[in-house]
């Protein structure tokens, strides 16, 4: 008798890490998940774009199953009862062809035909991303990924829909666009593009809820009708969509979240998965998505405008592994970024949907104005032409919701004064450290750079502290002042340290030039003058009375 075909159904099967409420690890199917996510705090991917992949499936399938939320009162509904298992069962059953791992004709998220002229089949390299690139050291994957059970598989294989890197990929056969057996290159996948948001609750029934946005909201495009995920399309060929398809979609969140940004093939045995074969999928260019995608931040590029001859381009705000969270702050909270110059008719920045979303259900919804949002920002940053992920941004704060109110904004502005205070005040301890270098004959550079970087991670703590500690009611002007004083302490005694540490050369100091050209005596007791002087100009809220102040040379 013939042998039955392997299945691997993921509905059923064990394959989302997630963290329990107790701090304990567990591996769950789709199932489990919905079913206790009220217990669970978070996903637990490999690596946190995984996480962020994998949350978009799971918001994906809780968008289709329910057919919305349609609007905010179908919303509300959701989050003062459980998650309706009934709905999401009945949805996975009538769906569970297209979630079975290694079905032969509809297998999860892949091209059951693709293959290449000469039959290759790749290592499992080509989708493992924590595979160490030139890098071996602190990876359990220093030899690379020879074999992956199913479950890893599959959490890798919504990864690489989601942040496969671009460079050459296998030539697909039927792919119209192979050139000498490669698929050149066409970008990174989907969410490489993004800065990652996502809004971030007490458990993962919370998480899933906050960013699960209503269909009739005002800041996305979207069509009900035509909006479904990757599994309720035609089981996919190794060409691409049509171009005016193309140019349709995406249709909605269950679309997007779902893109097939590759075509991919895993190989298998009984034992597990062994090869896969990689290639490019349906394209998606980000410019002018914010209409579309809710998890980014988006900057305007005057760049883009001049050279495509359009009024407005807007590209996703990536994520800087060079600055946290809070730093950025005015592109989550109100699409401002500081010195960006705002033009008239069109904001520079545009801050994520999602949170604009958020900002709703306080408004108009069951959230009151102090709940306590989490922001958590995961992202890639890729390196030599986009073919590697060279980092993986995660980080996270936590502000009251009525921050994002836009007819309550005077507590969100003064939060973003906040930030650049916090700014101003480094930048000044960073020209302390120039200026004792100057005056002991140093190079400035490398001095100011670490003073600014040690300032930066001594106000990174007590700045998520206050922010946090934020209510509908605390006065804007007190509240900053107090943020002022926190920021003066902390600056004054880091340059009384620099002070303290500048040795005989600094103290007895030299001549100068000044960025006007004047010629000043500059040692490390006028540089500490000056940087006093600059600090009160900055934070004047904390100046004690008597402080003088002193021209900046």
């Amino acid at each position: 008798m013939a042998s039955r075909p392997l299945s691997h159904d993921l509905t059923r099967e064990p394959w989302l890490p997630v963290l329990r409420a107790d701090g304990t690890g567990d591996v769950l199917s789709l199932r489990e998940v919905f079913a206790q996510a009220d217990g669970l705090l978070r996903l637990v991917g490999d690596l946190p774009t995984q996480e962020f992949a994998l949350m978009r499936l799971l918001l994906a399938i809780l968008h289709d199953a329910l057919d919305g939320p349609q609007n905010l009162d179908e919303w509300e509904r959701l989050w003062k009862t459980d998650l309706p298992l009934d709905r999401i069962n009945s949805y996975l059953d009538d769906h569970g062809d297209r979630f079975d791992l290694l079905h032969p004709r509809t297998p999860f998220l892949q091209t059951p035909t693709l293959h290449t002229a000469k039959k290759e089949i790749s290592s499992l390299d080509k989708i493992v991303a924590d595979v160490p690139n030139g890098a071996p050291l602190f990876t359990m994957r220093s030899r690379g990924a020879d074999r992956l059970t199913f479950a890893e598989a599959a959490r890798w294989l919504v990864h690489a829909q989601a942040f496969d890197t671009s460079g050459i990929k296998s030539g697909a056969v039927g792919d119209p666009r192979v050139k000498g057996g490669k698929g050149y290159p066409q970008g990174v996948a989907w969410a490489g593009t993004l800065g990652g948001v996502l809004a971030a609750g007490d458990d993962l029934r919370a998480t899933l809820l906050l960013n699960l946005i209503a269909f009739d909201t005002k800041t996305l495009r979207i069509d009900p009708q035509n909006d479904r995920p990757a599994w309720r399309h035609d089981v996919p060929t190794a060409a691409p969509l049509e171009e005016v398809e193309a140019a349709r979609r995406p249709h909605g969140l269950r679309d997007l979240y779902t893109w097939p940004s590759r075509r991919i093939r895993l190989h298998f045995d009984a034992e597990g998965v062994h090869g896969v074969v990689l290639a490019y999928g349906d394209a998606l260019t980000p410019r002018n998505k914010h209409a579309h995608e809710p998890m980014t931040a988006w900057r305007r590029s005057p760049a883009q405008e001049k050279k495509l001859r359009e009024e407005q381009i807007y590209l996703p705000r990536e994520h800087d592994p060079a600055r946290t969270v809070w730093r950025g702050l005015g592109a989550l909270i109100a699409g401002r970024a500081e010195g960006g110059k705002q033009r008239d008719e069109a904001p520079v920045i545009v801050r994520p949907r999602v949170m604009d979303w958020v900002a709703r259900l306080t408004v108009e919804g069951p959230l009151p104005p102090g709940f306590p949002l989490r922001a958590r920002l995961i992202g890639a940053v890729y390196g030599t032409q986009q073919s590697v992920i060279d980092e993986v941004i995660d980080d996270e704060i936590q502000m009251p919701v009525v921050l994002l109110h836009k007819q309550d904004f005077e507590l969100g502005i003064g939060a973003m004064d906040a930030v650049a205070d916090a700014d101003k005040a480094v930048g000044a301890l960073g020209d302390l450290a120039a200026d004792i270098a100057r005056a002991a004959g140093d190079a400035p550079g490398p001095r100011q750079d670490a003073a600014r970087t040690r300032g930066f991670a001594m106000l990174d703590g007590p700045f998520r502290d206050w922010l946090a500690g934020l209510t509908p009611e605390a006065d804007p002007d007190e509240a900053r002042a107090e943020w002022q004083r926190k920021v003066r302490t902390i600056i004054r005694g880091l340059g009384n340290e620099l002070v303290a540490a500048a040795g005989d050369a600094a103290w007895q100091g030299r001549v100068v030039s000044t960025k006007d050209g004047r010629a000043l005596w500059l040692s490390s007791t006028r540089a500490d003058q000056i940087f006093g002087g600059r600090l009160a100009k900055i934070l004047p809220a904390a100046r004690p009375p008597a402080q003088p102040t002193e021209d900046q040379p």
